[in-house]
């Protein structure tokens, strides 16, 4: 039977006790990690959340007490009382914060026992990720996951302090809303009390934090859960948490001071490490003509080259046609690769361009007797010659191709430069790249749903400038957008807001809402917006993805207590589930999917 801690209370956590505490009697509460017995000395390793430390129980000075920790099995939960000793100096163990000191045991009390659990409870288990997640109750008691979340804590502290220092009220939003489908899918719920009726959890808190700005509060920010029912990625959750803000009476370079000082501070209080602002930044234009991506990873370099100009008449009819059909003929040098990669592996990287979209990639090995290229024989010496110059080639280069519409062009060699910075070695993991991508277009067309729809989201404000083309030419229109990257991840992003009613209502109709589409849907907003609304703007902050990167980790999963898998479910709780008829019927619902087993 478990025993209690009546009359017991912990003095400390395992590794808050020092040299300086020898000699003092101590009371430590944790489980065991491991339990090792020579005979007249038993040792076991005790965790808590802080850590390891060594208690010894000695069977000459209180043979009961060792004969009961003889009992003791790994992950059974304990209560020590003892007297804090310095260890021998030959068993000094200088691998743990501890290893200098250990607890000389009076009193044992187990708390509870424990199975042996599915996998060992230790920093780097090769247990699968799936049967972890089964027991992600277990695994969080690893080292490794505890520090990733006290890390998450403390950057929800830094951000809550830092904000509060800077004017910032925290306002929670509602979760229960109404559905306003642009963009990812909502996640539905049913109303009890008005049939055939749904709230929509929020995908953000936008609407409210606009309307938060109307109503005089200055200054808002929240961390806040949101909801987008989506194909999961490595670093996506159909949940995930915002740090989320907002502010009156700003322009641009308000909302990117503030927020440059937050991650400054971030890097600074988390890592020790000095971020200087203000970050580097780059316009969207730049940033995909540069990096093939809107969220770069400028650790390195590899950046896209376009030659176009110089084969818009080649005799290479891939390159001519590119070029003639309106994209572009784009090329990274990587230097040195010629001579490191093999004819399968070039064949490789080939693979690669083609998951996104690119016909095929082409190459040259340049080479100090000439070139090697399935192409060469297609280009006249001419070009060749312009190619390797644009691109500053040298022998033991490996030149690489795309040519495709500019869309395609850029997500392969994006991608395809973000795989050869692995290969070769370039990319400097311990470093951190801040910079701010600006000026995104406004609105992109789809081409599923035949209509423009809104980049970011429809309250974005176009840049002054380019207001006019909105009716026009709406792909021109650029807008008062930024994103933060970090490493080639987008940790946040934002826009100055439209605050106007005319041109909010405007930009519905160029989406292709009607005025009364809009005013069923947005019709409340609209209505704040005649009654006096200031010049607003903000961002919000993916706290999972920050954490992620702060952590060292590119798996959000390490950074969130219980994740949900690729197909959205929880192999913990098994969520989601099939419910009761009794509970369908209350809420007036009946499903098409009849056998369970289907669900």
């Amino acid at each position: 039977m478990a025993e209690t801690l009546k009359g017991m209370k912990r003095t400390h956590r395992c590794t808050e006790l020092t040299t300086a505490d020898v000699g003092k009697e101590v009371v430590v509460m944790g489980w065991v990690q491991r339990r090792r017995d020579l005979g007249k000395l038993i040792f076991v390793t005790l965790r808590d959340r802080s850590g390891i430390i060594q208690v010894v129980f000695n069977s000459e000075t209180n043979p009961e007490l060792h004969e009961k920790a003889s009992q003791v099995r790994s992950e059974y939960v304990l209560a020590v009382r003892g007297t804090l000793a310095r260890r021998s100096e030959e068993a000094i163990n200088r691998n743990m914060v501890t290893g200098e000191i250990e607890i000389i045991a009076s009193e044992l009390r187990i708390l509870n026992k424990s199975e042996v659990p599915p996998f060992h409870i230790e920093e780097n288990v090769d247990a699968n990720e799936a049967l972890r997640l089964k027991y992600r109750y277990l695994d969080l008691r690893r080292p490794h996951l505890q520090r990733n979340l006290h890390l998450r804590h403390r950057i929800a502290k830094i951000a809550r302090d830092y904000y509060d220092d800077n004017g910032f009220y925290e306002i929670e939003t509602p979760f229960l809303t109404k559905s306003t489908p642009e963009g990812a899918r909502d996640y539905l719920v049913p109303s009890r009390v008005h049939p055939g009726k749904f709230y929509a959890l929020p995908q953000s808190p936008q609407i409210f934090k606009q309307l938060l700005m109307v109503s005089g509060f200055d200054r808002y920010m929240q961390i806040v859960k949101c909801f987008r029912d989506e194909d999961l990625r490595a670093d996506r959750q159909p949940e995930f948490t915002q740090i989320d803000l907002e502010m009156s009476f700003v322009d641009m370079e308000d909302v990117i001071a503030v927020n440059e000082g937050f991650i400054s501070r971030l890097f600074r209080e988390t890592l020790g490490l000095d971020i200087p602002v203000p970050f580097k930044r780059l316009t969207y234009k730049e940033a995909m003509e540069r990096y093939g991506s809107d969220k770069p990873d400028t650790r390195f370099g590899l950046e896209l080259v376009n030659i176009s100009d110089l084969v818009a008449e080649s005799g290479f009819k891939v390159f001519r046609d590119a070029v003639e059909n309106g994209g572009s003929v784009r090329a990274i040098n990587a230097k040195g690769a010629g001579a490191k990669f093999s004819r399968k592996e070039i064949d490789a990287l080939g693979e690669v361009v083609k998951t996104y979209k690119a016909k095929g990639l082409a190459w040259m090995v340049v080479e100090a007797e000439g070139l090697k290229s399935p192409i060469a024989k297609f280009l006249t010496e001419t070009e060749i010659g312009q190619i390797k110059e644009r691109l500053g080639a040298e022998p033991g280069d490996l030149l690489l191709f795309v040519a495709d519409k500019d869309e395609i062009v850029f997500d392969a060699l994006g991608h395809l430069r973000l795989e050869l910075g692995e290969k070769l070695g370039l990319i400097d993991h311990k470093r951190y790249d801040v910079l701010w991508v600006t000026e995104f277009p406004l609105l992109e067309y789809d081409e599923e749903e035949q209509r423009w729809v809104a980049k970011h989201h429809p309250f974005t404000a176009p840049m002054d400038e380019d207001i006019d083309y909105l009716d026009t030419d709406p792909g021109r229109v650029r807008s008062k957008a930024y994103d933060m990257v970090i490493n080639g991840y987008e940790v946040g992003g934002g826009s100055i807001r439209i605050h106007s009613q005319e041109l909010q209502a405007r930009m519905f109709r160029v989406i292709g809402l009607s005025d009364e589409q809009a005013g069923e849907r947005f019709g409340f907003m609209l209505d704040a917006f005649k009654y006096g609304t200031p010049p607003h703007g903000g961002m919000a902050f993916g706290l999972d993805r920050l954490t992620m990167l702060l952590a060292g980790t590119d798996n959000i999963r390490d950074v969130i207590a219980f994740p949900k898998v690729q197909t959205a479910a929880c192999l913990m709780s098994n969520a989601p589930d099939v419910v009761d008829e009794k509970q369908l019927e209350e809420l007036h619902i009946k499903t098409t999917v009849n056998d369970k087993s289907e669900a």
